[in-house]
Protein backbone atom coordinates (compact mmCIF):
# COMPACT_ATOMS: atom_id res chain seq x y z
CA UNK A 1 0.00 0.00 0.00
CA UNK A 2 3.21 2.22 0.29
CA UNK A 3 3.43 3.13 -3.72
CA UNK A 4 -0.70 3.83 -3.25
CA UNK A 5 -0.60 6.64 -0.62
CA UNK A 6 2.54 7.87 -2.42
CA UNK A 7 0.25 8.42 -5.32
CA UNK A 8 -2.85 9.39 -2.97
CA UNK A 9 -0.63 11.90 -1.09
CA UNK A 10 1.12 13.32 -4.31
CA UNK A 11 -2.35 13.70 -6.28
CA UNK A 12 -2.98 16.03 -3.06
CA UNK A 13 -0.23 17.90 -3.52
CA UNK A 14 -0.59 18.95 -7.07
CA UNK A 15 -4.81 19.09 -6.84
CA UNK A 16 -4.45 22.06 -4.18
CA UNK A 17 -1.18 23.26 -6.35
CA UNK A 18 -3.47 23.54 -9.40
CA UNK A 19 -6.51 25.31 -7.64
CA UNK A 20 -4.32 27.87 -6.28
CA UNK A 21 -2.18 28.44 -9.31
CA UNK A 22 -5.98 28.24 -11.36
CA UNK A 23 -7.24 31.20 -9.18
CA UNK A 24 -4.52 33.14 -9.21
CA UNK A 25 -4.49 33.07 -12.94
CA UNK A 26 -7.88 33.75 -12.66
CA UNK A 27 -7.54 36.56 -10.52
CA UNK A 28 -4.39 38.10 -12.43
CA UNK A 29 -6.58 37.66 -15.97
CA UNK A 30 -3.39 35.44 -16.84
CA UNK A 31 -2.70 34.06 -20.57
CA UNK A 32 -2.56 30.61 -19.58
CA UNK A 33 -5.88 30.19 -18.25
CA UNK A 34 -6.75 29.98 -22.05
CA UNK A 35 -4.68 27.03 -22.62
CA UNK A 36 -6.17 23.86 -23.24
CA UNK A 37 -3.83 22.10 -20.47
CA UNK A 38 -5.45 24.13 -17.86
CA UNK A 39 -8.88 22.36 -18.33
CA UNK A 40 -7.57 19.24 -18.56
CA UNK A 41 -4.89 18.42 -16.53
CA UNK A 42 -6.64 19.01 -13.16
CA UNK A 43 -9.56 16.95 -14.15
CA UNK A 44 -7.08 13.91 -15.09
CA UNK A 45 -5.10 14.55 -11.57
CA UNK A 46 -8.63 14.53 -9.51
CA UNK A 47 -9.65 11.63 -11.27
CA UNK A 48 -6.18 9.40 -10.08
CA UNK A 49 -7.06 11.09 -6.99
CA UNK A 50 -10.38 10.10 -6.39
CA UNK A 51 -9.59 6.34 -7.49
CA UNK A 52 -6.26 6.24 -5.04
CA UNK A 53 -8.39 7.15 -2.25
CA UNK A 54 -10.93 4.80 -3.18
CA UNK A 55 -8.39 1.98 -3.64
CA UNK A 56 -6.95 2.85 -0.34
CA UNK A 57 -10.39 3.01 1.56
CA UNK A 58 -10.67 -0.58 0.47
CA UNK A 59 -7.73 -1.66 1.38
CA UNK A 60 -7.64 -0.05 4.88
CA UNK A 61 -11.57 -1.28 5.06
CA UNK A 62 -12.65 1.72 5.94
CA UNK A 63 -16.09 3.21 3.98
CA UNK A 64 -17.75 6.17 4.09
CA UNK A 65 -21.12 6.21 6.00
CA UNK A 66 -19.67 3.69 8.39
CA UNK A 67 -16.61 5.37 9.86
CA UNK A 68 -16.66 9.06 10.48
CA UNK A 69 -13.77 10.24 9.50
CA UNK A 70 -14.07 9.37 5.76
CA UNK A 71 -17.81 10.52 5.89
CA UNK A 72 -16.65 14.19 6.81
CA UNK A 73 -13.90 13.97 4.43
CA UNK A 74 -16.54 12.71 1.99
CA UNK A 75 -18.94 16.01 2.53
CA UNK A 76 -15.67 18.25 3.01
CA UNK A 77 -15.42 17.29 -1.06
CA UNK A 78 -18.31 17.66 -2.20
CA UNK A 79 -18.59 21.06 -0.37
CA UNK A 80 -14.99 21.44 -1.86
CA UNK A 81 -16.25 20.70 -5.57
CA UNK A 82 -18.95 22.87 -4.93
CA UNK A 83 -16.81 25.46 -4.28
CA UNK A 84 -14.86 25.33 -7.17
CA UNK A 85 -17.55 25.37 -9.30
CA UNK A 86 -18.46 28.45 -7.90
CA UNK A 87 -15.07 29.80 -8.61
CA UNK A 88 -14.44 29.24 -12.06
CA UNK A 89 -18.39 28.86 -13.72
CA UNK A 90 -20.73 30.46 -11.57
CA UNK A 91 -19.95 33.32 -9.22
CA UNK A 92 -20.62 36.33 -10.67
CA UNK A 93 -17.88 38.98 -9.44
CA UNK A 94 -14.41 39.20 -8.32
CA UNK A 95 -15.30 39.36 -4.99
CA UNK A 96 -17.48 36.46 -4.88
CA UNK A 97 -14.81 34.70 -6.95
CA UNK A 98 -12.09 35.44 -4.51
CA UNK A 99 -14.39 34.55 -1.28
CA UNK A 100 -15.48 30.85 -2.72
CA UNK A 101 -11.66 30.33 -3.07
CA UNK A 102 -10.35 30.88 0.15
CA UNK A 103 -12.97 29.24 1.70
CA UNK A 104 -12.35 26.03 -0.68
CA UNK A 105 -8.95 26.41 0.70
CA UNK A 106 -10.00 26.18 4.12
CA UNK A 107 -11.86 22.85 2.88
CA UNK A 108 -9.09 21.75 1.80
CA UNK A 109 -6.88 21.87 4.53
CA UNK A 110 -9.43 20.91 6.90
CA UNK A 111 -9.64 17.42 4.37
CA UNK A 112 -6.45 16.95 5.05
CA UNK A 113 -6.36 17.29 8.70
CA UNK A 114 -9.40 14.50 8.57
CA UNK A 115 -7.04 12.27 6.86
CA UNK A 116 -3.99 13.00 8.94
CA UNK A 117 -6.13 12.54 12.54
CA UNK A 118 -8.31 10.02 11.05
CA UNK A 119 -11.59 11.87 13.11
CA UNK A 120 -13.73 13.91 11.69
CA UNK A 121 -12.58 17.21 13.55
CA UNK A 122 -9.50 16.70 12.10
CA UNK A 123 -6.48 18.96 13.66
CA UNK A 124 -9.05 20.30 16.48
CA UNK A 125 -9.15 16.70 18.05
CA UNK A 126 -5.91 17.51 19.47
CA UNK A 127 -6.72 20.70 21.14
Amino acid sequence: MGWLKIIHVSTVVITISLFVIRGLGLFMNAGFMRQKWVKIVPHVNDTVLLVSGIWMAVLIQQYPLVHGWLTAKLIALLVYIGLGLMVFRFARSRRERLAYWLVAILVFVYMVSVALYHHPLGWLVTL
